[in-house]
C-alpha cells in the first residue's frame, strides 16, 4: 500500500489550503499517481508548536507504477506547482505532500527513507492513516495505525467540520 501525507496551511493560487490541497490530488494524476483513497480531512495544530494557521491535513491511498524516487520526484514537483517554496524546516506552507509509505519496502540509506521516519509520532498522519486503513502494519514497527494513534500525546487534532 503506498501512503501519501496530504497538508496545507496557507492559500495558495488554487484557493484555501483545503482548495490547493484538493486541487493537487487532481495534479498528481497527471503524473501518474491515481489517488485509489483518501481519509477525511483533519484540522491539526503546527507541529512543532508554533503561531502558524493550523494545517488542513489527510492521508491517501496511491497507486502508480513510479518507483519511490520517482514518486518522491513527483510529490515534490507539486509541491512546486501549488506554489511551495523550501526556506526553514517547519515553516508554513502552501502544500507538503509525504511520502509516507511504499508497501512494505524498509529504505534507510538514502531518498526516500521508508516508512516517513516520524509518521509514528505524529497524529496528523496517523488519525488519518487510522480512518484510512486502521489495519495498516508500520513496516518497521509491527504496530497497526489504530495502536499507533492509540498511544499518541494530545497534539491539536480535530476532523475539519467538526
Amino acid at each position: 500500500m503506498i501512503l501519501i501525507g496530504v497538508g496545507a496551511n496557507l492559500p495558495s493560487d488554487a484557493g484555501s489550503p483545503l482548495q490547493t490541497c484538493e486541487a493537487a490530488l487532481v495534479h498528481l494524476g497527471r503524473l501518474g499517481v491515481v489517488v485509489a483513497a483518501r481519509s477525511p480531512w483533519y484540522e491539526t495544530a503546527p507541529v512543532p508548536v508554533s503561531d502558524q494557521p493550523w494545517f488542513v491535513n489527510a492521508v491517501v491511498r496511491a497507486e502508480t507504477a513510479l518507483s519511490p524516487a520517482g514518486l518522491l520526484a513527483a510529490l515534490h514537483l507539486t509541491e512546486a506547482a501549488f506554489g511551495r517554496l523550501r526556506t526553514v524546516t517547519n515553516a508554513a506552507r502552501t502544500l507538503d505532500l509525504d511520502l509516507l509509505a511504499y508497501g512494505d519496502v524498509i529504505r534507510t540509506g538514502e531518498a526516500p527513507l521508508l516508512p516517513h521516519p516520524r509518521l509514528h509520532e505524529r497524529a496528523f498522519v496517523l488519525f488519518p492513516l487510522r480512518d484510512l486503513a486502521p489495519g495498516w502494519r508500520h513496516p518497521v514497527l509491527g504496530e497497526t495505525a489504530e495502536n499507533l494513534a492509540a498511544r499518541l500525546p494530545e497534539q491539536g487534532i480535530r476532523r475539519a467540520g467538526a
